[in-house]
């Protein structure tokens, strides 16, 4: 199933795109799509209901992030050999851990802001992972289990305050509006392999990142499993598990965001983002 959130921001209603790729409201059926609709049980129960009874929602819509009430949101850092290379760090031995705040969620077409005082912004195409069951210390092998679906994520970050302003990723990684995520929630039955699906990235239309998650140094199995040691992982909770080479920073000389680039990008089966940067606004 790709199982969405459609409707202006705060009033999203529940839906699933059907097999002809028509809109379908599940307002009927579900409240929402949160932690609860998102156990095993409860996705067996959507799967059971043929797409064709439910009523097709007329226009186009916007897409919010696909899960609501999301609790954590954690990321993967340097998790492709050759994003690596390009930012001249080694391979880490373990998984890097960091986190995006949940305020930075958004819908995956929404309008990224540049925060005050930004001098580097980047982009970054991600597979993202959406836990469906509780895990903690969850061994590897079955650890894709725990896992409801997957989406795609722009893990946007500020290069400057990320690296250059001491402390931890976090602050250069959270930013509002630095999270869209989405359009889908495809559930897991649709992806049986994760780790041979097509990513990439544009930049008003001028290609910058092309990879495949086959090169991921941590699979996803091994990173729900490795997380899961240090932080209990809840239905709901998104881990973007890293991007292939590509960024900005990367680039020679590098390229950094400003306000009325276009980014579009893409996870094969899993669908497309397109955010319009814009400058820092009082909220």
């Amino acid at each position: 199933m790709k199982l969405v959130r459609y409707g202006r921001p705060g009033r999203e209603k529940p839906g699933l795109i059907d097999a002809d790729g028509k809109l379908r409201s599940l307002a009927a059926v579900i409240d929402d799509i949160d932690a609860a609709t998102l156990a095993p049980k409860s996705l067996a129960r959507l799967a059971k209901i043929d797409p064709r009874s439910l009523p097709a929602v007329r226009g186009r819509p916007r897409f919010g992030t696909p899960v609501n009430g999301v609790r954590k949101f954690l990321g993967i850092g340097l998790n492709y050999a050759d994003h690596a290379a390009e930012t001249g760090m080694p391979i880490p031995a373990e998984p890097i851990v960091f986190t995006k705040a949940i305020s930075c969620i958004q819908g995956p077409d929404d309008d990224v802001m540049l925060p005050r005082g930004s001098v580097k912004g980047d982009w970054e195409v991600e597979l993202g992972i959406v836990i469906g069951s509780v895990a903690r210390n969850v061994p590897l092998k079955g650890a894709l289990e725990y896992v409801a679906g997957y989406t795609v994520v722009n893990d946007v970050s500020e290069r400057e305050f990320q690296i250059e302003r001491g402390g931890s990723w976090d602050k250069g990684k959270g930013c509002d509006t630095f999270g869209p995520v989405g359009p889908w929630l495809v559930t897991r039955d649709e992806i049986p392999d994760p780790q041979s699906l097509g990513l990439w990235l544009d930049l008003n239309g001028e290609p910058m990142q092309r990879g495949t998650t086959s090169t991921m140094i941590f699979d996803c199995a091994t990173l729900v499993s490795y997380v899961s040691r240090f932080i209990t992982l809840e239905p709901g909770d998104i881990i973007t598990t890293g991007t292939p080479p590509g960024v900005g920073s990367g680039r020679k000389p590098p390229r950094f965001l400003k306000a009325g680039d276009v980014m579009t990008l893409g996870i094969a089966g899993l669908g497309e983002q397109q955010q319009k940067v814009v400058r820092y606004r009082r909220a």
